[in-house]
């Protein structure tokens, strides 16, 4: 099949033979979602794009370790996680939570009405607040699942756990995180995140 995309493991066989290309094209495929969890574990900007080119970096040169019977973009998130962790430990930084570009909403057809705009903005800025109150690991979870839009089984792969200790941890985190937020949010918001 000509002209057709090639799939992660095409490219990473060929990025293994040296393809600088392919292992270009797989850049481009995860750097949006890597910058994003590197973003959600540092809180800031600059240090997620470190810790993203150095997890792209540090990747490359484990790729001949990478087993082909794995997916590719959960290996990758969890050599990002642990160069983001890294970073925010060595740099100590602890500026406010600010993952916007990670919950933007999808544009739809027509565009919200300023009422409809100025609550759903209210609604996330108490969100996000509550969320940068809780410890590391609940925001974690809670970015991975919620904010990043991976799966369990995903989320499982890069905090290197069982997918049932995701869903336990998501839980207790969800609780934490209702316990913070106004009385209206908590029962609203976090309806759909436990369904």
């Amino acid at each position: 099949m000509e002209g057709r995309p090639l799939q992660d493991p095409e490219l990473i066989e060929l990025a293994k033979d040296g393809d600088h290309r392919a292992y270009g094209e797989l850049i481009e495929r995860y750097r949006e979602i890597a910058f994003r969890t590197a973003y959600v574990i540092t809180r800031s900007a600059a240090d997620a794009e470190d810790a993203t080119q150095d997890a792209f970096v540090k990747a490359y040169y484990a790729l001949d370790r990478f087993r082909t019977r794995e997916l590719f973009r959960p290996w990758l998130l969890r050599i990002v996680s642990n160069e983001a962790k890294n970073r925010l430990r060595s740099s100590r930084r602890r500026e406010a939570l600010a993952v916007r570009a990670a919950a933007a909403a999808a544009p739809g057809n027509a565009g919200p009405s300023p009422v409809a705009a100025a609550a759903a903005r209210e609604t996330r800025e108490a969100l996000l607040a509550a969320l940068g109150t809780l410890k590391e690991d609940d925001r974690m979870v809670i970015g991975y699942r919620y904010l990043l839009g991976l799966s369990e089984a995903e989320t499982a792969a890069v905090l290197g756990v069982r997918p049932g200790t995701v869903k336990s941890r998501l839980s207790r985190a969800l609780d934490r995180l209702r316990r913070r937020l106004p009385a209206d949010l908590a029962a609203a918001d976090l309806e759909a995140a436990d369904a």
